[in-house]
C-alpha cells in the first residue's frame, strides 16, 4: 500500500512537537530547585507594616511575624535566608523580575495580584479598621462619620490601604504618603485624622502610643486574607509553600506567632 506523503509529514511533525513540548517541561526548573541548589531563599518585604514586618532603624534588622516565618522557612528548606527591600507600588514588579523568590509581609490576598502571581493559602484574616486619635473616639465611629467634608484621611501609595480608601471615600480629603510608616504619626501629629488600615496594624499602633485608638478592630469594615507571594506556574514551589504553611498549623506554631506578635483584640 502507498503511503500518503503528507500524512506522514504530519505524524513526523505530531512526533516532533511531542518530543519540544517534553524536552520545554523537563527544562523548566522550580525556584525550589534554584532555592536547593545555591543554599538561599531571597525573601521580598517592605519593613514598614507590623505587626508582620518591620526594619528596625536601631538595630538595622527586620522583625515582625512573617521575618519571624521566614526564619522557619529557611530551616525547613536547610538554607540561609536574605532578606531585601521593597515597596507596595513596587512589589508585584519586583517578583516578577525576580528580584527575590518569595514576597513576605502582611500580603492581602486580592483577585488582581493572583492573575498575574501566585500566592499561598491564607495564614491570617484581617479587615479594615480606622486608625484614629483617642480624642476623636466619639467623632468617629463608623465609615459614614468619616467620610465627610473637612475630614483628612492618610493614605500610603500602592498596596489595599489606598485602594480600599479610593473605594469607599468620597467627601473626605486624601492625603497620600510615600511611606507607609509614615502616616500613623501624621495621625497622632494631628496632620490628618484617620488612617485606614488593617485591624491588626491599628492594635498595634494605638497600644505603643496612648494617642492612637483602634476603632472596632474585631469587627473590621472587610474580611481579607494575609498569604505570601511568588512567581506564577510554579507548583513545586507553591505546593511545598502550601505543605509547609498546613505543617506550621498543625504544629500550633502559627498560632504562637500570632499571639508573640498580635495578641488577642
Amino acid at each position: 500500500m502507498a503511503t500518503n506523503p503528507i500524512r506522514a509529514f504530519q505524524a513526523v511533525l505530531l512526533i516532533l512537537c511531542a518530543c519540544t513540548a517534553s524536552a520545554n517541561i523537563h527544562a523548566q526548573t522550580s525556584l525550589l530547585d534554584r532555592i536547593l541548589e545555591k543554599g538561599e531563599i531571597r525573601i521580598g518585604t517592605t519593613g514598614d507594616y507590623k505587626p508582620f514586618t518591620y526594619l528596625n532603624p536601631e538595630t538595622g534588622e527586620y522583625e515582625g511575624m512573617d521575618i519571624d516565618a521566614a526564619h522557619l522557612l529557611g530551616e525547613a528548606l536547610g538554607v540561609r535566608v536574605r532578606f531585601l527591600p521593597t515597596t507596595w507600588s513596587g512589589l508585584s514588579d519586583d517578583t516578577l523580575n525576580d528580584r527575590f523568590d518569595l514576597a513576605m509581609g502582611g500580603i492581602t490576598r486580592t483577585l488582581e495580584r493572583q492573575k498575574i502571581l501566585a500566592l499561598t493559602g491564607p495564614y491570617v484574616t484581617i479587615g479594615k479598621s480606622p486608625l484614629i486619635r483617642k480624642a476623636d473616639r466619639e467623632r468617629f465611629n463608623s465609615l459614614s462619620d468619616i467620610d465627610r467634608p473637612g475630614v483628612r484621611i492618610g493614605a500610603n501609595y500602592g498596596g489595599t490601604n489606598e485602594a480600599f480608601v479610593r473605594a469607599n471615600i468620597e467627601q473626605a480629603t486624601i492625603v497620600m504618603f510615600q511611606d507607609n510608616l509614615d502616616v500613623q504619626p501624621a495621625v497622632a501629629s494631628g496632620e490628618v485624622d484617620v488612617m485606614f488600615t488593617d485591624n491588626v496594624e491599628a492594635v498595634i499602633y494605638a497600644r505603643q502610643n496612648p494617642v492612637l485608638y483602634a476603632v472596632n478592630p474585631a469587627n473590621p469594615l472587610t474580611r481579607e486574607d494575609i498569604g505570601y507571594m511568588t512567581v506564577r506556574d510554579d507548583q513545586p514551589f507553591i505546593n511545598w509553600l502550601n505543605l509547609w504553611l498546613y505543617q506550621l498549623r498543625q504544629k500550633g506554631t502559627l498560632d504562637e506567632l500570632r499571639s508573640r506578635w498580635i495578641g488577642d483584640f
